[in-house]
C-alpha cells in the first residue's frame, strides 16, 4: 500500500494545534519516525516498560519498519535527544488506523499527547477512526480511554493474544476490549442513574450482583498489576468475573457508554434500547 496524502483545512489545523499543544505541556516534541536507529530505540523503550520474553515482544524493528513502509504510523515522543513514548499502528479496514502499540512514561500526560498526535495524523490521511485494545481490568486505562479520549469498547475477546509472557501481564489470559475512537463524531454518553450493579468489590475480590436493569455497573479492581504480583489468586477471580459479567453483556448487545469515578463500566443494556 503506498503512503497516502495528506489533507489540510481547518479541522486538520485544529487538530494539530491541540497535539502541538499537549506535547508542549509536557515538554516533549513528538514526530513520525522513519529510521532503523529510531526503530531500535523504540524496541528498546518497549523493553524497559513490558520486559517481554524476547519471544513476545510488542512489535519487533522489521514490523516498524514495514509500517512506516506502507503508511503506517510509527511515531515517537522525544525529552531532547531521549525518547520517552513512542506509538506504532497500521492502516485498516474502513478508513481506519490500528493503533497496535503505544508506551510511554506514566503520570506526564505523554501518552495523550501521543494519542492527539495520532488523531491530528489521520485526520490529515483522511481517516475517521482509530482502534486499540486493551486489558479491561486495567483501571488507569480504562478511564484514559473512554473518559479522557471518549472512544468505546466494540467487542470483548477472551485471551486475544493468548497467555503473555512480560511483567506487566504476569502470565495472565490476556482478554481485551476492542476499541473505536470516532475521530468524526462524539461519543455516546451514559444515561442518568439509578443503575443496577452486576459486578462490585468487597476486599478487594469481585462480587457478583445483577444485571437486569437497563444501565449496569461492572467494577474493576483498584490496580490489578499488583493484585496479581501479590495474590495471584484474585487476579484470577477478577479475570473470570469481569469476562462473565462484561464480555457477557457486550454478547448479548449491551454498550459500554462510560466509565465512573469509581472504576466501573456503564453498560446500557440491550432492553433500555
Amino acid at each position: 500500500m503506498e503512503p497516502m496524502g495528506r489533507r489540510t483545512g481547518k479541522a486538520v489545523e485544529d487538530a494539530r494545534r491541540v497535539a502541538e499543544e499537549a506535547a508542549l505541556r509536557t515538554g516533549v516534541t513528538i514526530r513520525e519516525l522513519h529510521r532503523i536507529p529510531e526503530f531500535k530505540d523504540v524496541h528498546r523503550l518497549f523493553d524497559d516498560i513490558w520486559h517481554p520474553d524476547p519471544a513476545n515482544a510488542p512489535v519487533s524493528v522489521e514490523l516498524m519498519i514495514g509500517f512506516a513502509h506502507t503508511g503506517g504510523y510509527v511515531a515517537g515522543a522525544y525529552e531532547g535527544e531521549r525518547l520517552v513514548g513512542a506509538s506504532v499502528g497500521f492502516l485498516a479496514a474502513g478508513g481506519a488506523l490500528h493503533s497496535h502499540v503505544t508506551g510511554a512514561a506514566i503520570g506526564r500526560g505523554i501518552g495523550y499527547a501521543l494519542k492527539l498526535h495520532q488523531r491530528a495524523w489521520c485526520l490529515e490521511h483522511d481517516l475517521t477512526r482509530i482502534t486499540w485494545t486493551f486489558d479491561p481490568l486495567v483501571r488507569r486505562n480504562a478511564r484514559f480511554n473512554l473518559v479522557k479520549l471518549g472512544a468505546r469498547p466494540t467487542g470483548y475477546a477472551e485471551n486475544f493474544y493468548g497467555v503473555m509472557a512480560d511483567a506487566i501481564n504476569e502470565g495472565d489470559e490476556s482478554d481485551r476490549l476492542f476499541m473505536a475512537w470516532r475521530l468524526d463524531g462524539e461519543p455516546e454518553q451514559p444515561p442518568p442513574p439509578p443503575y443496577t450493579v452486576a459486578l462490585g468489590v468487597a476486599d478487594e475480590r469481585p462480587v457478583k450482583g445483577r444485571a437486569d436493569g437497563p444501565v449496569t455497573l461492572v467494577a474493576t479492581p483498584h490496580d490489578i498489576e499488583t493484585l496479581r504480583r501479590r495474590d495471584p489468586g484474585a487476579g484470577k477471580a477478577w479475570r473470570l468475573a469481569v469476562r462473565e459479567a462484561l464480555g457477557g453483556l457486550m454478547r448479548q448487545g449491551g454498550r459500554v457508554t462510560g466509565f465512573t469515578d469509581a472504576g466501573e463500566y456503564v453498560v446500557v443494556t440491550r432492553q433500555s434500547g
